[in-house]
């Protein structure tokens, strides 16, 4: 299962996926497809997830709100080992790397558009990438995120960012892929999915908090040095967090 959201090797997801697939085979039927199975092979499956999150910042609302409206300076320094390049104002051509799953690799862009915020609410969507043509697969990102302030048990004024994230990812399989159980499939690429984004997240969090904290020469919260807060690492479709 590809999507862009990992920049482990391709050799790891396979052997991860392939784990997985055997976990999920029923030996009753053999991994034999049924008729309508073999009618849907050219149909593109779609892997969705809905991910909520958070992450806290030792500031005021408004500190925090100032340091999110500059992202052409905190997005590109965080971004890596993912490798960002501005994309018109608002916007960010991001390669992931390369990585794969059962013999089927791909090195992935997807463009981003972050927009201004809106009465404190930032957004995230994805945009095209001009030139740009995907190799089998594509992407709707939808997030949000919120700032809400509030005080620590020791007067200290916290900012926690709520974050959420919509996720579809469309990919075309070639045919050895399809040639497994339709079931098999889309419950292994869903559960990828949501490791994926959960690994990401934590990487990308730890380096905003870090970033913001250094930038600014605030003291990092307890959240910080615990790794209690992540992006998206709780799923609203009940999928349980898993540390």
């Amino acid at each position: 299962m590809q999507t862009p959201f990992t920049n482990r090797r391709a050799s790891d997801l396979s052997d991860q996926v392939l784990e997985s697939v055997s976990s999920l085979v029923d030996p009753a039927d053999g991994g034999q497809e049924t008729g309508a199975t073999e009618a849907s092979r050219n149909t593109p499956f779609l892997f969705h997830g809905d991910y909520v999150g958070s992450m806290e910042m030792s500031a005021d609302r408004e500190t925090v709100a100032r340091y999110l409206d500059d992202h052409n300076a905190w997005f590109l320094r965080c971004a890596h080992p993912m490798t960002a390049t501005p994309l018109g104002n608002n916007g960010y051509d991001l390669t992931v790397g390369h990585f794969g799953a059962l013999g089927y690799d791909v090195e992935p862009k997807i463009g981003l558009h972050l927009l201004p915020q809106d009465r404190g609410v930032y957004r995230i969507e994805t945009i095209a990438i001009p030139g740009y043509v995907s190799p089998g697969y594509e992407v709707d990102f939808k997030a949000s995120l919120e700032l809400n302030e509030s005080s620590s048990t020791s007067d200290l004024v916290l900012t926690q960012v709520d974050w959420s994230l919509d996720l579809k990812v469309w990919v075309a399989f070639p045919r050895f892929i399809q040639a497994l159980p339709k079931r098999i499939i889309q419950k292994t690429g869903d559960h990828l999915l949501s490791q994926i984004v959960r690994q990401v997240s934590r990487r990308l969090t730890h380096k905003v908090q870090q970033d913001f904290h250094e930038t600014l020469g605030l003291p990092f919260p307890e959240s910080y040095h615990k790794r209690t807060h992540h992006f998206f690492d709780r799923f609203s479709r009940g999928e349980a967090s898993a540390e």
